[in-house]
C-alpha cells in the first residue's frame, strides 16, 4: 500500500481554527485538534458498524509505530476480530491479580457449584469456560463486562456453527454473573440482556426451552393460565413430572400411592409396556391435594370439562401452551422431558442413567439386562425433589 503521509508532514502539521484529518490510507489518519494535539485514529467497519480505534498520540507514537499498529488491527479484522475489543482486552491482562476478573470468579463458582457434581458435567463445563469464554472475557473485571462484550464472546462461538455451545455458554456465563452478584462483586447479569440475540437452535422433534432464565418466565406464565382448572393443573404439574403427555393426562387416582409418595404407572399405559414409578416431590403432592378437592371422586386426576368420566384431551395442554403465547416451535408438552433431561444433566449434574431411568427410557445394567422399575428409587426420589426445588427457584427468579 502506498502511504500518503511522511514523517516531515506529520511533524509540520499545525493547528487550525477547526480540527482536521490527514489521511495515510486504508482508514488510518492523523487528527489534528485545535489545541495542537495530534491523535492517531483508524476508522473501520466491524459487524456492519462504523468504528474508530484510537492508536495513540504523536509524537509519543511515531508514524512508523502507528503503521505497525494499523497493520496488526487489519490482521485482526481479517481473522474476524474487533480491534477495539482486542485492544481493551490486552490492557486488562493485569486484572487477573485483583481477584475480580471473570476468570477468577468463574473458577471460584466452578469449585463451589460444579466441581462436586458428575465428572462428565464438571469436565464439560470447565472445558467450555477455558475454550470459549476465558480467552475473550476472562481477564475483564466482571463488574465491567457489558452485554455487547458478552455477546461478542458468544458470537465467536456461534460463527463456528456450534449453536448449542453458544447457547450453553450464555447459560454458564449467566450463572457466573449471578454468583458474582450474590458475593457482592457485580451488580447485574448482562446475559439476561441477550434474549433473542443469538441464532435459534435447529428445532428438534420436540421443541423445548432450555435457557434457565426463559424457563423461569415459562413457569411464571403457567402460574397465570386462566383456562379450565383440570387443564391448568395438568400444565402446572407437567414440568415437575416430565413424563409423556399421554401418561400425565390419563393419570388416575388409584395410581397415586400417598403412603410411599409415588405415582405407579401400569405397564399398559407405558410406551415400552413396562411399569414405571415416578417419585412425587412435596410440590407435586400439594398440587394433587388441590386437584383432588377440585375433581372430587372422579376416576381420572385431570377429568375432561365436557366428559368428566374421561381425562382431558390429547391437545388440551398443548393448546394451553399456545394460549400462553408459545409457538409449537418453541415449546410442547413433550418438551418438558427434553428440558428435564438437559438441565438435570448440565445444570444440576445428575447421573445420566438416573435421568434416563426416570424418563422411562431403557437403561441396562453392567450385565446388559434392563433395570427394573424400583432400581435406584431412593436416588431418583432425591433427584425429583431437587428438580422440583430448582423449578421453584427459576419461577421465583432465583436462577
Amino acid at each position: 500500500m502506498k502511504h500518503k503521509l511522511t514523517a516531515t508532514k506529520v511533524k509540520q502539521s499545525l493547528p487550525r481554527h477547526r480540527a482536521y484529518k490527514l489521511a495515510d490510507g486504508n482508514g488510518l489518519y492523523l487528527l489534528v485538534k485545535t489545541n495542537g494535539t495530534k491523535c492517531w485514529r483508524y476508522n473501520y467497519r466491524f459487524d456492519q458498524k462504523e468504528k474508530t480505534l484510537a492508536l495513540g498520540v504523536y509524537p509519543t507514537v511515531s508514524l512508523a509505530a502507528v503503521r505497525e499498529q494499523h497493520q496488526e488491527a487489519q490482521r485482526q479484522l481479517s481473522q474476524g476480530l474487533d480491534p477495539s475489543f482486542e485492544k481493551r482486552s490486552q490492557k486488562l491482562t493485569n486484572v487477573m491479580a485483583t481477584g475480580d476478573s471473570f476468570e477468577v470468579i468463574a473458577r471460584e463458582w466452578f469449585e463451589v457449584r460444579i466441581a462436586h457434581q458428575s465428572v462428565s458435567h464438571a469436565k464439560r463445563t470447565l472445558g467450555l469456560l477455558e475454550k470459549h469464554l476465558f480467552p475473550v472475557i476472562g481477564k475483564y473485571p466482571i463488574s465491567r463486562i457489558s452485554a455487547p462484550e458478552l455477546l461478542y464472546a458468544i458470537r465467536r462461538i456461534e460463527s463456528k456453527g456450534t449453536l448449542d455451545m453458544a447457547h450453553r455458554s450464555k447459560s454458564v456465563a449467566g450463572q457466573v454473573f449471578r454468583f458474582a452478584i450474590a458475593s457482592g462483586r457485580a451488580e447485574r447479569d448482562p446475559s439476561r440482556d441477550l434474549e433473542g440475540a443469538l441464532k435459534q437452535k435447529t428445532v428438534k422433534h420436540h421443541a423445548a426451552i432450555l435457557d434457565p432464565h426463559r424457563l423461569g418466565q415459562v413457569l411464571r406464565d403457567i402460574e397465570c393460565y386462566e383456562g379450565d382448572p383440570s387443564v391448568a393443573m395438568a400444565l402446572r404439574i407437567s414440568p415437575y413430572l416430565f413424563q409423556r403427555p399421554g401418561e400425565v393426562r390419563s393419570m388416575r387416582w388409584d395410581e397415586v400411592n400417598r403412603t410411599k409418595n409415588l405415582w405407579e404407572i401400569p405397564a399398559e399405559k407405558m410406551k415400552k409396556r413396562r411399569p414405571h414409578i415416578v417419585p412425587l416431590a412435596k410440590q407435586v403432592l400439594t398440587l394433587l391435594d388441590i386437584q383432588q378437592r377440585l375433581s372430587g371422586n372422579r376416576e381420572f386426576v385431570f377429568p375432561s370439562p365436557s366428559k368428566p368420566r374421561q381425562p382431558i384431551s390429547d391437545n388440551a395442554v398443548r393448546m394451553a401452551i399456545r394460549r400462553l403465547g408459545y409457538g409449537n416451535d418453541e415449546l410442547t408438552p413433550h418438551g418438558f422431558r427434553a428440558i428435564a433431561r438437559t438441565l438435570l444433566d448440565e445444570v444440576l449434574g445428575y447421573r445420566v442413567d438416573l435421568i434416563e431411568h426416570q424418563l422411562a427410557h431403557a437403561v441396562a445394567d453392567a450385565t446388559g439386562r434392563a433395570y427394573n422399575r424400583t432400581t435406584h428409587l431412593k436416588a431418583r426420589a432425591e433427584m425429583m425433589a431437587q428438580w422440583a426445588n430448582y423449578l421453584d427457584d427459576l419461577r421465583e427468579g432465583n436462577s
